[in-house]
């Protein structure tokens, strides 16, 4: 998921504006690997943190939103982590971090950052959410998270740290943005990436919502105002996570940015990816579009968004009644082909009917014109699509996970759920037949997020789910998977000669 992290001097010598097509390699599929439940009892279910007005108690056990990087150094060693035990109204009790050093085969628990209360962190931060790793190009590992008061957002934080590698323990975690939230100031959706071309570097992204110079606007003038933005901030590190620069917007402009993920091109262009929600003086009046902001100097100026493809919103339910379910659907994910320079990024479209499907587009221009969208995931007329993931290996190959309920039976009680794995050969021209990745799961057992007691916003196990190429075209997919109290984090190797 999110940039390929490998570059080779003679990708590096390739001008962006070439894009050659590589052999095609075999066409043979995965051979499906073990499938390994990485997460374990939760250390944090006593924990008297957190709590809000309307939800007393957390979901024991449970662990999303998994996220999984692969050290390019080593790729014997991989970093997966998630949110633990998460509350009905947002947000965890912490988040847990495991490390694998045999390619895999075997997962660890890291030791707790003090992102929480619970974790040992500041008593202000009740809850944390968000997770997300990375490494750069000489192996420096990264994670980030957003500690956070309550649902609320009263208090929001953005957090990172690194690994120190002499200990085999995450670092103290350094907080790069804090907003109060009683100018109405909230900071969301949070991703970090290493920089597979510049040692040492990483980029933080992550939405803050606010009115212009963060004023607070009088309950009626919020009724009337469409000033309200969601900005795309940015913080970068050149030092491997021990500084990070004052947290800037990308773009300073009435737009609502949402799910920025940042990618890196083979001549270290910056690509971030993200759904424009709105844009100018009223909400929609230039439409919902995915968009791509550019930077040619790590970071330091962006282009304005270039309009990718409208989006259409779909509702994300169960068949069976009509429940509800929040997962990854809008939100994008990009991964760029590091020798071609191809970009391609996925997300779920109803493409204006009421059924959300897995949609691919792809530029091979730096970013300027794109194709598509084009349904990528291949259940079939009326089965819905989601919580999709994308990723290029070293030889081209583009791997696309999802998830789909094509097996549900209406009527049983059931919300049967699978997980399908994807890959092409030739730049997504073609696809080899798809095959199954795990399930058949219970997707009515996943906790539920709540808007407000009894209002309740979906069945949740994530709004991303982790997809990295190991070495070569092996790749690692990290998802959850339901149990019958909760939430699990499965891992699963998908071996390809």
């Amino acid at each position: 998921m999110h940039a390929t992290r490998r570059l080779t001097a003679a990708a590096a010598a390739v001008p962006l504006i070439l894009f050659s097509t590589a052999p095609a390699a075999s066409a043979a599929p995965f051979a499906v690997g073990a499938d390994i439940v990485v997460s374990g009892p939760s250390t944090l279910t006593a924990c008297p943190f957190g709590a809000s007005a309307d939800f007393a108690a957390a979901y024991d056990n449970t662990e999303v939103e998994p996220q999984v990087a692969v050290n390019p150094t080593n790729p014997a060693e991989m970093i997966g982590a998630s949110q633990q035990d998460r509350w009905p109204d947002g947000g965890a009790r912490g988040l847990s971090s495991w490390i694998t050093h045999d390619g895999g085969a075997s997962w660890s628990k890291l030791p707790d950052v003090p992102w929480s209360a619970c974790q040992g962190g500041p008593v202000r931060f009740g809850r944390v959410t968000d997770p997300w790793v990375s490494y750069d190009k000489v192996g420096n590992a990264y994670f980030i998270g957003q500690p956070i008061d309550s649902a609320e957002l009263g208090l929001s934080a953005i957090s990172v740290t690194t690994l120190d590698r002499t200990t085999g323990t995450w670092r103290p975690p350094q907080i790069i943005q804090e907003d109060v939230g009683d100018r109405f100031v909230f900071n969301d959706k949070v991703s970090i990436t290493g920089d597979p071309t510049r040692a040492g570097y990483a980029y933080a992204t992550w939405i803050r919502g606010s009115f212009p110079n963060d004023s607070k606007q009088s309950p009626i003038a919020d009724q009337h105002s469409f000033a309200y933005r969601g900005q795309p901030m940015f913080s970068r590190t050149t030092d491997g996570g021990l500084t990070w620069s004052t947290p800037v917007p990308m773009r300073n402009s009435n737009t609502y940015l949402q799910g920025n993920q940042i990618a890196v091109g083979p001549d270290g262009t910056l690509y971030d990816v993200a759904a424009n929600l709105f844009t100018g003086g009223t909400f929609n009046d230039n439409g919902v579009y995915m968009s791509v902001m550019t930077s040619r100097d790590a970071g330091l100026h962006w282009s304005a968004p270039v309009k990718i493809a409208p989006i259409t919103f779909a509702q994300l339910v169960v068949p069976d009644d009509n429940f509800p379910i929040r997962a990854g659907d809008y939100l994008p994910d990009i991964a760029v082909d590091m020798t071609s320079g191809a970009i391609y990024v996925v997300w779920a479209d109803g493409l204006g009917t009421a059924l959300n499907k897995v949609v691919l587009v792809k530029s091979t221009d730096g970013g300027r014109h794109w194709s598509g969208p084009t349904v990528v995931a291949t259940g079939g007329p009326g089965v819905q699509s989601y919580n999709h993931a994308i990723d290029v290996s070293d030889t081209g190959m583009v791997t696309l996970t999802y998830w789909d309920d094509r097996n549900n039976v209406l009527g049983d009680g059931i919300a049967t759920t699978d997980v399908w794995v994807r890959h092409s050969h030739n730049g997504t021209q073609t696809w080899e037949p798809e095959q199954h990745l795990h399930g058949p799961f219970n997707h009515y057992t996943a906790p539920i997020s709540f808007f407000a007691p009894g209002v309740p916003r979906g069945l949740f196990l994530g709004d991303y789910m982790g997809l990295e190429t190991i070495s070569g075209n092996d790749t690692i997919a990290f998802f959850t998977s339901t149990v019958a109290d909760g939430a699990d984090v499965h891992a699963v190797r998908l071996n390809h000669s």
